[in-house]
C-alpha cells in the first residue's frame, strides 16, 4: 500500500490575528496528537497547494469566502477534509443550519469506532441536516450533561468527488482543556458533593482546574473507592486517529506511526516519592523495599532534605533524584521564579549533582496557566509530575490522560508548546489510612493498558516507614504490574525515550515497499507500526501483527528490515 500524504492547514496570519484579541487556538494541539505517535504529515497555509494532497485535517483556518471557496473546490475535486467544529463558514453554502449552543457532554461512538464507553468533551458546535441538499451520513450522538438534547457526532458530508468529514466536538479543544483545564487556576475547585475530595481548602492546587464531574465521571472499586476510571483525553487521541486512518484506508492508502514504546516494554509504571517529612530511615526503607523488587524509582526532595549518605546510596541504586518544588504557603513556600530556582540550587547541592531534570510541586501546588512550565523550561527542568490528585475522592485519570505529553501555552505566548514533557500521576500511597486502598490498582492498570500510556504512582517514603499498609500496597502494585508485563522505568527513562523517538520521522514508503524515514536515533529498538486493510495478508513476512486503533498493524522493529507490500 502507498502511503497517504497528509495535510494540516494552520492559517498563521488568522492566527496572530486571534492572538492578538487575547483569544486562544488550542486547535493547535493536533500538531502535538500527530507528534506524539509520530504520524506523518505537512504543516501547510491557509494559500498552500491543497491538491497535491490525499487528506487534509483542519487545525486553524479564517472564516471567509474565500477560504471556504478553496476548501470546495479541492473536496469536489476528490480531496477528503476533516474538521473538529470548524468550518462554520461553509455551513449555509452547504444547507446546514445551527443545532444547539456549544454545551459540554458526552459522545457515544461505539456504533463506528473503538470507543465502548462515552467520550466527556467539553465544547460543542453541532450541525443539522436542514436543507438536504448533499448526501450525508452521519455517525455517533452526542448529548447535553443538562437536558438530554442530541445531536451527530459526525456528518460525512459527500461534496462532488470528494468527503468533508465534519465532528460535532471541537476534540484537540477538548483535550486541552481535560489535560491542562480551561482556566487559569485563580480560585479553588468545586469539592466533591460526598466530601470525599474538598478542593476548597484555600490552597491553590493543579486539580482545581479540573473539567470531569463529580457523579457522572466516577466510579467504585469493589471495596467502595471513589475513582475517575477513563482517560477520556488519551481516548479521544484515539478517536483523532482512528478516524483518520480510516478515512485513508478508504482511498485505499495508509499511514506508518511509530508505536509509543520500545520493542521489547510491552507496558510502562513508574514509581516516584516525595521526601517530605526528610526521614532518614524512611529513605532506607523504602531503598530496601525497592531493591527486594528490582526496581528504580524517582526521588523528589524538598528541603531540607536526608544525609548526604542517603543520597549516595539513591544514586548507587540507580533511582533518580528530583526537585519537590515547596510552593505551600503554610510551610513558608512561596510561588516564584525565584523560589523555584533557589530550591532547584539546593537540592543539586544537597545531592552534590548537576543533573536534575525532574520536578513535582509538593502537594499538587499550581498557579495560573504556564507559569511552572517556563521556569522548568529556563532551568533545564525536561519533565514535569504536578498534576495529580491530592484527595482521597479524585484518584485516577483525574486530568484523563496517563500519556506522557507537551502542555500547551495560553495566547499571550501563542500558544506554543513547552519543552516540559509532563507525566501526571494516578494516586498516592495506596493502603494509607486517610486514603483509598489497593483495590484501584487493577482498574488503573486496566486504564493504563487501553491507551498503552505510564501507570504512575506516588509513594512517600515517609508512609511506607510509617504505615506497614503502605509498604504492603508499593509491593503488591509491583508484583501485579510486573505479572501483567509493565515494566517500571524512571521519569528520566520516560523522558528519555519519548524525546529520542521524536528525532525520527517516517517519510514515504518506497515502490518496493521500505519504509523512508529521516532523522536519527541513538538506540534502534523503536517499532514502525503498517495499518493493514482488511482485504490484506496477514502472513506476510511472518513480521507480527499487532492491533492499534481497531486496525491490523505489521511490525518493523528495527530500520535494517524491511515492509514489503502483501
Amino acid at each position: 500500500m502507498k502511503m497517504a500524504k497528509l495535510g494540516i492547514v494552520f492559517d498563521e496570519e488568522e492566527a496572530e490575528l486571534r492572538w492578538s484579541k487575547g483569544q486562544n487556538i488550542f486547535e493547535k494541539y493536533l500538531f502535538e496528537i500527530l507528534d506524539h505517535f509520530r504520524l506523518p504529515y505537512e504543516k501547510i497555509d491557509i494559500l498552500g497547494e491543497y491538491e497535491t494532497f490525499d487528506v487534509l485535517m483542519i487545525a486553524q483556518c479564517q472564516v471567509s469566502i474565500n477560504t471556504t471557496s478553496k476548501i470546495l473546490e479541492y473536496v469536489n475535486a476528490g480531496g477528503t477534509v476533516i474538521s473538529y467544529g470548524g468550518l462554520e463558514s461553509a455551513r449555509e453554502l452547504l444547507g446546514f443550519s445551527k443545532n444547539l449552543e456549544p454545551i459540554k457532554g458526552y459522545a457515544h461512538l461505539s456504533s463506528f469506532l473503538n470507543q465502548s464507553v462515552p467520550l466527556r468533551f467539553l465544547h460543542a458546535d453541532p450541525w443539522k441536516n436542514e436543507h438536504n441538499r448533499l448526501k450525508v451520513i452521519e455517525m455517533g450522538l452526542i448529548n447535553e450533561t443538562k437536558n438530554g438534547q442530541e445531536a451527530t457526532a459526525l456528518q460525512r458530508i459527500k461534496y462532488g468527488e470528494g468527503i468533508i468529514e465534519r465532528w460535532a466536538v471541537s476534540i484537540p479543544s477538548t483535550i486541552v482543556g481535560l489535560q491542562q483545564g480551561t482556566q487559569h487556576v485563580i480560585e479553588d475547585g468545586i469539592p466533591a458533593p460526598d466530601g470525599s475530595a474538598n478542593l476548597d481548602e484555600n490552597i491553590l492546587k493543579a486539580e482545581d482546574g479540573f473539567e470531569l464531574d463529580w457523579v457522572l465521571d466516577r466510579t467504585y472499586s469493589e471495596t467502595g473507592m471513589l475513582y475517575f476510571p477513563h482517560p477520556y483525553a488519551d481516548l479521544w487521541k484515539e478517536v483523532i486517529v482512528e478516524h483518520l486512518l480510516k478515512c485513508v484506508m478508504e482511498k485505499g492508502l495508509t499511514l506508518p506511526f511509530l508505536d509509543l514504546w520500545p520493542s521489547d516494554v510491552k507496558y510502562v509504571a513508574m514509581i516516584s516519592h516525595d521526601s517530605d517529612l526528610n526521614v532518614d530511615e524512611s529513605a532506607e526503607i523504602t531503598l530496601d523495599t525497592l531493591k527486594s523488587e528490582n526496581v528504580q524509582s524517582t526521588w523528589c526532595m524538598i528541603a531540607p532534605g536526608y544525609s548526604s549518605l542517603i543520597y549516595e546510596q539513591i544514586k548507587r541504586d540507580g533511582h533518580e533524584i528530583a526537585l519537590h518544588y515547596n510552593a505551600l504557603e503554610q510551610e513558608d513556600g512561596v510561588w516564584s521564579e525565584d523560589a523555584f530556582t533557589s530550591q532547584l540550587k539546593w537540592i543539586k547541592k544537597a545531592a552534590d549533582t548537576q543533573d536534575i531534570i525532574s520536578n513535582k510541586n509538593h502537594y499538587t501546588r499550581y498557579e495560573g496557566w504556564g507559569d511552572l512550565f517556563a521556569w522548568c523550561e529556563k532551568n533545564g527542568i525536561q519533565v514535569d509530575q504536578s498534576r495529580g490528585p491530592s484527595k482521597k475522592g479524585n484518584i485516577g485519570f483525574l486530568f484523563g490522560t496517563c500519556h506522557p505529553y507537551f502542555p500547551i501555552s495560553w495566547s499571550d505566548e501563542k500558544n506554543r508548546f513547552y519543552d516540559v514533557l509532563e507525566i501526571g500521576f494516578l494516586t498516592q500511597d495506596l493502603n494509607h489510612n486517610t486514603l483509598s486502598d489497593v483495590s484501584v490498582i487493577q482498574p488503573f492498570l486496566d486504564g493504563v493498558k487501553r491507551v498503552n500510556g505510564v501507570a504512575h504512582f506516588l509513594f512517600h517514603q515517609f508512609h511506607i516507614y510509617n504505615q506497614p499498609k503502605v509498604r504492603e500496597a508499593i509491593l503488591e502494585l509491583i508484583t501485579t504490574a510486573k505479572d501483567q508485563d509493565f515494566t517500571f522505568w524512571t521519569s528520566r527513562q520516560i523522558n528519555d525515550w519519548e524525546r529520542e523517538r521524536r528525532k525520527l520521522s517516517i517519510t514515504g514508503i518506497s515502490e518496493s515497499g521500505e519504509i523512508e524515514l529521516t532523522g536519527s536515533m541513538d538506540r534502534n529498538d523503536f517499532v514502525i507500526l503498517v495499518p493493514l486493510s482488511k482485504n490484506q495478508n496477514l502472513d506476510t513476512n511472518n513480521l507480527e501483527i499487532v492491533q492499534r486503533f481497531g486496525f491490523n498493524c505489521k511490525q518493523v522493529s528495527k530500520t535494517a528490515e524491511i515492509l514489503k507490500e502483501a
